[in-house]
Formats: C-alpha cells, sequence, structure tokens
C-alpha cells in the first residue's frame, strides 16, 4: 500500500533492496553454507544418490544469496540471450571446475576466507556495473574473465562446505556430477526469475534513472557478506 504512490521505477529499486534485505540479516546458511539437515544426510549416506544430490544442488543455488547477487550483477545490463547464455555459461564453468575437483582432490580453504572473496565478486560486479573502474582507473577490466575467475572461487566456496561435511567416497563422483547438475538447473531457476523481472523493469521509464541506485544496494550487500565472514574469520578459534 505504501508502494501505490510511487514511479514504476522507484518501486522497482524498493522491490530489489526489499529482495536483498535478508542478505543483510541472514546467517552462514544463506551465504554459501549447506543446511544443517542436509548436511546431517551428506554424512550418514554412502553409495551412489542421484536424485538426492540433484536436489541438493539446486537448493543450494535457489537458496544462495550469495550466487543470486553476482547472477544479478553479471545480467544487469545484458539484454540479448546470447550474451546472456556465454556469460552464465562461464560462470557455471568455473563454478563447477573447482567444485568438482576441490572435492575430488580434497582441496579445501578457509570458508570464511573464501566466502569474503565470494562477497568481493558482487562489490566489484556492482563497481562494474556502475562505471567506476572507468572513471577511477580509466580502463575496463575483461568482464568476461572476471566472470571466469570469480566462478572458480564460488565453487571453492562450495568444495569447502562439501569437505567438512565429509561426503562418502563410496558413490563419490556419480554424486558430485548429479549436485552438479542440480546446481545448473537451480541456476537456470534463478537467473529466469531475474530476467523476468529485469526485463518488466527495463520497459518503465525509470530503470535507468535507478539503476545506479540499485547496484549501490548490490555493492552494499557485497561489503555486509565480506564483513560477516571476515568477522567470523578473526573471532572464531582456529
Amino acid at each position: 500500500m505504501i508502494a501505490v504512490g510511487l514511479s514504476p521505477g522507484r518501486r522497482a529499486t524498493m522491490l530489489i533492496a526489499s529482495l536483498l534485505l535478508p542478505l543483510l540479516l541472514a546467517d552462514t546458511a544463506f551465504a554459501h553454507a549447506v543446511a544443517e539437515g542436509d548436511k546431517g544426510y551428506i554424512q550418514e549416506i554412502s553409495g551412489v544418490h542421484l536424485l538426492p544430490f540433484v536436489y541438493l544442488g539446486a537448493k543450494h543455488m535457489v537458496t544462495g544469496y550469495d550466487h543470486i547477487l553476482f547472477l544479478l550483477g553479471v545480467v544487469f545490463f545484458l539484454y540479448r540471450l546470447n550474451h546472456v547464455a556465454l556469460y552464465v555459461s562461464l560462470f557455471a564453468l568455473g563454478h563447477s571446475t573447482t567444485m568438482l575437483l576441490g572435492v575430488y582432490f580434497n582441496v579445501g580453504i578457509n570458508s570464511y576466507l573464501i566466502d569474503a572473496i565470494i562477497g568481493l565478486s558482487v562489490v566489484y560486479k556492482a563497481l562494474d556495473n556502475m562505471g567506476a573502474y572507468q572513471r577511477w582507473f580509466g580502463f575496463q577490466p575483461n568482464t568476461k574473465a572476471a566472470t571466469l575467475v570469480f566462478g572458480l572461487f564460488h565453487g571453492f566456496g562450495l568444495s569447502t562446505k562439501i569437505i567438512e561435511y565429509q561426503i562418502s567416497p563410496d558413490g563419490l563422483v556419480p554424486n558430485l556430477l548429479a549436485f552438479n547438475v542440480g546446481v545448473e538447473i537451480g541456476q537456470l531457476l534463478a537467473l529466469t526469475a531475474i530476467l523476468i523481472a529485469m526485463g518488466f523493469w527495463r520497459r518503465t521509464a525509470g530503470f535507468w534513472r535507478h539503476a545506479y541506485a540499485a547496484n549501490v544496494v548490490i555493492m552494499t550487500a557485497g561489503f555486509v557478506l565480506i564483513g560477516y565472514q571476515l568477522t567470523g574469520y578473526f573471532i572464531t578459534p582456529a
């Protein structure tokens, strides 16, 4: 009822802010972790369980605010579907590679530090959308390379969590592949919702007036993620 008198562009900006608000209040379960119930399931089972791992992968993606924030930033100014497909594929390639190899070869990184880097990826992309690098440094970073590199870090974030939960080596490879398929399904679902919302917003007269403010909100959420994770790193006993 409060938003009835607002312009469509301002309502869209408020909508993005309201969608990101849970991130500012969320605990690590909404950053890059696996829920406690899923953690227990992963620890208890052994053997090949394809459908459950597909479900777990999809659930992780659609409830992972860090993933969604980064995807939102990546597609914010992409209008052609082939461009969206290219960037999302680069992100998926990076994410899948380090998630699969990290778990298979037992390569883990401190979860607080890797999640802080993932928060940094959100900040980086928001600043990119705001044209900050061109104004500050006079050049435009390679956006495709950045998407791939940060995708690698996002994958390490998940592999680190899975390693901590001691997934059984029995059926490891097919279960990991099923999990990755689920992640990609979840990514497509999240991306579809984002593109539909962005499509409606872009048709309004206020999109360009409020796009900068929306990216400030995204950047702020990324800084909150960084601060939250670094605080956890310094106050959690080794």
